[in-house]
């Protein structure tokens, strides 16, 4: 079964795509749902998570998917909530539909998301690759990753709010290989937790 954190009143469902992410100061504060990394893993695994806790009568008030991004404008080592999110892979443009949005469903091109902590703000770009060097130019967003797009799905299915957490780990320039990605995590495991404690501040918690 999967494992809710009370924070405050609240249930909450913490949500993250990759052991590599989860340090020991996250492993201190929470259990999270690790969902596997992609926007497909990320559905699935949070689609089914939600189904289950739903059929049980345990909806969390609160999902908070977290860890880390690419950014060619925020500072490495910084984290920021997210406004909104977005999904760079659909592109129906042949079919005369804007990229980014979703043939036949109701839903805008950048889903909003929650942003009551006192932390900076940015947009998130999520698809199925790892953005590295001149691919960053087809980017409009502040921050990319691979999954929150999917839990955004998910929790709207599910009416669940949602709160985006995310630490920049690598960009703006080419990636060498995965020693790239996994020198920030540490550090990051550290400012990500401190966001994570911004929680109990809330209204209501």
């Amino acid at each position: 079964m999967v494992e809710l954190t009370t924070v405050g009143s609240r249930r909450v469902l913490f949500v993250m795509a990759a052991e590599p992410e989860y340090g020991p100061h996250l492993r201190a504060r929470f259990t999270p749902l690790i969902t596997g990394i992609g926007p497909v893993e990320a559905a699935l695994h949070t689609g089914v998570a939600l189904a289950r806790l739903e059929a049980a009568g345990q909806l969390p008030d609160l999902i908070v998917c977290l860890g880390s991004a690419g950014s060619r404008r925020c500072a490495l080592g910084s984290v920021h909530q997210i406004a909104s999110v977005s999904w760079r892979d659909m592109d129906a443009s042949p079919l005369g539909i804007e990229p980014g949005v979703v043939p036949y469903l109701d839903e805008p091109k950048e889903l909003p998301l929650e942003t009551p902590l006192d932390l900076p703000v940015a947009t998130l770009s999520s698809g199925g690759d790892v953005v590295s060097g001149d691919h960053w130019d087809r980017v409009s967003a502040d921050m990319v990753d691979m999954e929150t797009y999917a839990v955004a799905r998910a929790a709207r299915t599910f009416d669940v709010p949602l709160i985006g957490l995310r630490g920049v780990s690598d960009g703006p320039g080419e990636l060498a290989g995965a020693h790239d990605w996994h020198k920030l995590l540490g550090y990051l495991d550290g400012e990500l937790a401190k966001a994570v404690d911004l929680l109990h501040e809330l209204q209501g918690a």
